[in-house]
C-alpha cells in the first residue's frame, strides 16, 4: 500500500466530551484507482487532503462507519418535506472542487456559528484547499442553491461502485431548510443515477448530536467489528 504514517497521536475526541480518540493518519502518496477508494470507504476510512484515517481509539468504540443502500433507500415522511421546500426554489450544481472567497466565508460561518469551533479567525485559504480540494481520489463538488444564493457545498469522493461524503457545510441562516438532509438526499440521488451501489455518510455516533441525523436515513448499514450490519426503520 503506497501510503506513509504522518500522525499517530492521541488527541480530545471531537464528538464526545472527555473521551481520547485516536486517529492515525496516512499520506497517500499515489491516487488511489476507483476500486481502491471503494476498498477504503467499505473499512470506514475517512479523507482529509491527501490523507486517510480510521479511528483507533483505546478506551471508546462508539465511532461507526454509516452507509446507506441506496437501491433500498425510503425517504421519511420529513425528510420528503425537507426535499418538498427545496423543489421550486433550489438547484444544484455538479463539478470539480474548487476554492474561492465566497465558499471560505460561508465555510467559515458555518463553522462559527454551528458552535464547531472555537477559532474565530478560521480557516484560510490555504486550510480550506489542503483540506477540501487536494484529494488522493476522483472528487466532486455539489454546490447547492436556494433562489439562486449559494446556500451549500458538500464535497463527494467517488470509487466505481460507491461515493463517499466528506464534508458538507451551508449558511445558518438556512437551517430551517435542513440543508444537511437534503444534501444526503441529493448524494443518495446522484448514486442511483450514476448506478453505485452504497451512499457512505462517514462516522455515526449515537450521542453526538452533530452526528445523529445520519441514523434517520432507512434503511441504512453500520460497521461492527469489520461486518456491516442492516438497521431497518424502528416499526
Amino acid at each position: 500500500m503506497s501510503q506513509k504514517l504522518v500522525y499517530d497521536g492521541l488527541q480530545s475526541c471531537p464528538y464526545l466530551p472527555g473521551q481520547v480518540a485516536r486517529m492515525p493518519l496516512y499520506r497517500q502518496l499515489a491516487p488511489l484507482s476507483l476500486v481502491d477508494a471503494d476498498r477504503r470507504f467499505a473499512n470506514a476510512e475517512r479523507r482529509v487532503g491527501t490523507c486517510l484515517y480510521r479511528t483507533a481509539c483505546p478506551t471508546c468504540s462508539a465511532c461507526e462507519g454509516l452507509r446507506i443502500p441506496v437501491d433500498t433507500f425510503k425517504p421519511s415522511k420529513s425528510q420528503r418535506r425537507v426535499a418538498n421546500k427545496w423543489r421550486k426554489h433550489g438547484r444544484v450544481e455538479l463539478g470539480p472542487v474548487a476554492f474561492d472567497d465566497t465558499k471560505l466565508e460561508l465555510f467559515n460561518r458555518h463553522k462559527r456559528e454551528r458552535g464547531l469551533t472555537d477559532d474565530e479567525e478560521g480557516m484560510d485559504p490555504l486550510g480550506y484547499i489542503g483540506w477540501l480540494v487536494h484529494s488522493c481520489m476522483l472528487t466532486v463538488e455539489m454546490r447547492y442553491f436556494y433562489d439562486e444564493e449559494l446556500v451549500g457545498v458538500g464535497i463527494v469522493d467517488l470509487g466505481k461502485e460507491a461515493a463517499s461524503s466528506v464534508y458538507f457545510y451551508f449558511d445558518p441562516d438556512k437551517s430551517d431548510l435542513s440543508p444537511g438532509t437534503y444534501s444526503a438526499l441529493e448524494e443518495v440521488a446522484f448514486c442511483q443515477r450514476t448506478g453505485r451501489s452504497h451512499l457512505y455518510l462517514g462516522l455515526y455516533v449515537e450521542d453526538c448530536r452533530h452526528l445523529s441525523y445520519k441514523a434517520r436515513f432507512h434503511p441504512h448499514e453500520r460497521l461492527h467489528d469489520g461486518d456491516w450490519r442492516r438497521y431497518d426503520k424502528p416499526a
